[in-house]
């Protein structure tokens, strides 16, 4: 089954293709499908967000899409960057954005952290669903490590013994994180469809 990512984020979109391709999903980004849009995400909350930039490209395709919104909420920051954690400050790059984040967390002790994200998922009738994964863990006190993108050299989860997430190996990012946990549920939804329907035809 083909399932376009509405998404311009190379990163993002490879995560996508290793994590649900094993699955049976033909999966492509906008890019490779044709599809020139930026949706303006004027949402106040990731799932609003992701129903915004899934519901674009469905309107446009009416194939089954999948997109998402997610970002990182820092607890000292008063939950910034959040929503903005693409686009923080107005910053242009990952990296300025990084270092907006540690420069404001000097000689703060409470560094507590977590990713959220937010699938939405239209299938080829229309119909949405939403699923939310969350990762708790810290900011670090520096950058560390070259794998992932965002802010993953800054970020150490509850379950990675101490380690940013880019100096470990893609694939615990890929089992352990947010969008992981969220594409977890979005497969048990799928599963569950798929045996109600073996059921309808028996």
């Amino acid at each position: 089954m083909e399932l376009i990512i509405a998404s311009n984020n190379e990163g993002k979109v490879a995560e996508y293709k290793d994590i649900l391709e094993p699955y049976g999903f033909e999966v492509f980004s906008q890019s490779e499908k044709g599809i020139n849009i930026e949706v303006a995400e004027t949402g106040s909350t990731f799932e609003e967000n992701a129903l915004l930039k899934a519901r674009a490209v469905f309107d446009l395709t009416g194939g089954c899409v999948l997109s998402d919104d997610a970002g990182l909420i820092v607890e000292a920051l008063n939950g910034e960057p959040g929503i903005y954690s693409a686009r923080y400050k107005g910053l242009e790059t990952e990296k300025e954005r990084r270092e907006a984040i540690l420069k404001q967390l000097e000689n703060k002790d409470n560094r507590t952290a977590r990713f959220e994200c937010c699938i939405c998922f239209i299938d080829e009738y229309g119909k949405t669903n939403l699923f939310k994964g969350v990762w708790n863990g810290r900011i670090a006190f520096e950058e560390e490590g070259t794998n992932g993108f965002g802010y993953d050299s800054i970020f150490i989860s509850e379950d990675s013994n101490g380690k940013t997430t880019a100096s470990l190996p893609i694939s615990f990012k890929e089992t352990f994180s947010h969008r992981a946990k969220a594409v977890k549920q979005l497969m048990e939804y799928m599963n569950m469809v798929h045996n109600s329907k073996k059921r309808d035809k028996l």
